[in-house]
Formats: structure tokens, sequence, C-alpha cells
């Protein structure tokens, strides 16, 4: 391959650097004093938690402390229920052990981690902090090549076949960082995040290797540290997003929505759950360039992670929330093991509609091979 064509991968190489160090999977130090040589306050934090053994155990401790903290409150009955609403939204007050030991709740959990929740574990504003998955997939393959993009909006549809080949590379990055900590009280943060992903026709000579699409994902979200049980899960977070999701393309290839994401995130043990519905902020019809996307790429989705010794799946199912020929949805399972101690295989399936903006309505399986920098946890 000529040089003019290793020079995306090149980009790749070093827009992914940084995002390395800013990853949990730190080197096993050999005492706690071993991790006072990390300079990224994300990883030295890693380190600490290895060196002193944080597991589901010590996260139960934690949970423990809090739920005892709460039962010595001596509130009389008619102020139970705000008793349990401040413990939705907690902040300081009067009894600092108490307090403290509620703020603490989930230390060193599976979202914790990713979100810095517990009092304990924040690291104050703009650390750059991982996000959602950064991998390379030298292969990806799909069973049905999209190759007259389509769209209810006439200057939205391609009829001129596209010349593109079913396997092609794709890539993630994706990080974020707090800009705000405890805007009300101890809780509170206001995160900013930036994902993109990319599908490059790396083999497709004869059509000069294109960019066939790109998704641009900045977002605001305020999130906020929770403390409930339901069914043997822990709420841990909850939030709300602003999102703009696009592909910067030019009509007829243009795709784009804004949305008002929720964001809910349980989790217990070495499992994360997180239910994200959404609402679409409305377009003038005649400029939307996409005006049926939300019966193809859905009204929410919900992402379960199972992460254990390195070894990690996770399973995002998205779907229309409506019956009949409005029905549709998506289904894609990742799954990252260890290959070194900071880099890990990746393999991905997708099976469903809007892999991409560009293929928001078009259904079809895609199989991916590759390596990762960082996964969900």
């Amino acid at each position: 391959m000529s040089k003019h064509h290793t020079r995306p991968l090149m980009l790749i190489a070093l827009a992914a650097a940084p995002l390395a160090h800013a990853q949990e999977i730190a080197p096993q130090p050999a005492s706690p004093q071993a991790c006072t040589s990390v300079t990224s306050d994300a990883a030295r934090l890693a380190c600490y938690d290895k060196a002193l053994g944080y597991t589901p155990q010590q996260t139960a401790e934690a949970d423990a402390a809090a739920q005892l903290a709460k039962q010595k409150e001596a509130k009389p009955d008619d102020t139970r229920a705000i008793s349990r609403v401040g413990d939705f939204f907690r902040a300081d007050g009067q009894d600092q052990p108490k307090e403290e030991a509620v703020a603490n709740a989930g230390r060193g959990s599976l979202l914790d981690r990713r979100w810095e929740l517990a009092k304990d574990s924040k690291l104050g504003t703009f650390q750059l902090r991982g996000y959602k998955p950064v991998y390379l997939l030298p292969a990806f393959w799909t069973s049905d090549t999209n190759r007259t993009p389509q769209s209810p909006n006439p200057a939205n549809s391609v009829n001129t076949p596209q010349q593109l080949d079913s396997t092609e590379l794709k890539f993630q990055l994706s990080f974020k960082t707090k800009v705000v900590e405890d805007l009300f009280g101890d809780n509170g943060d206001i995160w900013m995040g930036y994902t993109q992903s990319s599908r490059w026709q790396a083999y497709n000579a004869d059509a000069s290797r294109p960019f066939r699409e790109t998704n641009y994902e900045p977002e605001a979200m305020l999130v906020f540290r929770n403390n409930y049980s339901v069914f043997g899960w822990k709420g841990r977070m909850s939030g709300i997003s602003l999102n703009h999701m696009s592909n910067g393309r030019a009509d007829p290839l243009s795709r784009s929505w804004n949305r008002v994401i929720l964001n809910f995130g349980l989790d217990r043990e070495n499992w994360a759950l997180t239910l994200r519905p959404w609402f679409r902020i409305k377009e003038d019809r005649a400029d939307d360039n996409n005006p049926d996307i939300e019966d193809y790429m859905g009204r929410g989705d919900a992402t379960l992670v199972y992460n254990k010794d390195g070894h990690e799946f996770a399973l995002i199912a998205r779907h229309s929330l409506r019956g009949g020929d409005r029905s549709h949805g998506s289904v894609q399972l990742d799954y990252g093991f260890p290959i070194t101690n900071l880099l890990r295989g990746h393999v991905q399936v997708f099976d469903g509609y809007g892999e991409s903006m560009i293929d928001y309505n078009h259904k079809a399986t895609y199989i991916g091979v590759g390596v990762s920098l960082l996964e969900w946890f």
C-alpha cells in the first residue's frame, strides 16, 4: 500500500494514543507506593484500586456502610418520603460521617469507575476519560452492501449505485471529560463527550479507497449519583444529555438528528445495565434528511455488559417502540479479550437497522474482527 493510503492509519494511531492513558487498564503494581509514579490521575486511581484490591466485595461493603448510615436516620413517618427522595439525589448534610458513607456507596463498582460517582472517586475536571469502546476492526464485513441509500426525503435518496466492497475497515474513537463537578452540593457532574466511528473502504482500490461513512457524535451530559436497589441491582446513576449525531455529508448522502437522552445506570458485581430512552428534537420536514429515523434507529436502547478478568461481553439492543410496519430495531454484540495488558482483541456482530447513519433504514448483518484499546469498563 502506498504512503498516501497508509496516512489514515497513522492518524488513527496518533488520535488513539492519548486514550490509552485515559483508560482504567493499569499495570499490576507491586505496592501502593508504586502508583505514585503514574502521571495520569485516572490511571493512578486505577493503579491504587488494583494495589488495594478493590473488588465486588469491597463495593458491597461500601454499599452496606451506606445502608447502615441510612438506617440510623431516626426520622418521623411524615418525613420518610422526603428522605427517600433525598437518597436519589443526595447532597451534603449535617452528620458528616453518615453523609460520607452514603456519598461513597458503590465505591469501585463498574459504573463508579467509569463515571466517578462516589465522593472519593472524583478526580476533578478536565481529565481525559474513556467513554465508549475504542477499537480498530481491519476486517468488517456486511451481508448486504447499501449501494443506493434511500430516505423519504427525495433530496436524500441516491439513484446511481455506488461502487462498494462488502469488506471494509471500521474504527471508533470515544472520550469524555468532566467540565463541572458537584453542581448541586456533592452531586451532579457535567460531562462533555465525543464519539466518532468511520467505515473505510480500505481494500477498494478500484474506487480509490474512499471513507464510505463517518459518524460524528458530540454530546453534553448532566450525571447524578444515585443510591437505590431494585431486584438485586444497585441504581448508581441517572442523567440527561443533549446529543447531536451526523455524518457531515452533503445531500443526497447527508444524515443527522438531535436528541434529548435520559440515562439510567445500574450494576451488580461484574454486570452493568444502562437504559436510555430518548426524544428526537424535531426538524422542519422539508429540511429533514431522515424523517423516519426513529422508526429504524429507535427511541431508546439498553446496554448490558459483563466484565471479568479482562474479558468483556456487551449487548446493545435498540427498538422503535412501535408496532406493525414501524417495528424495527437492532442487536449488537461485542466481545473484548486480553492480548496484552493494554491491548485487547475485539469481535463485533451487528444485526438489524442503522449500523451507521447512512444505513439508518437499511437492514443487514455485520461482522468485525480487530483490536481495542478501551472497552466499556
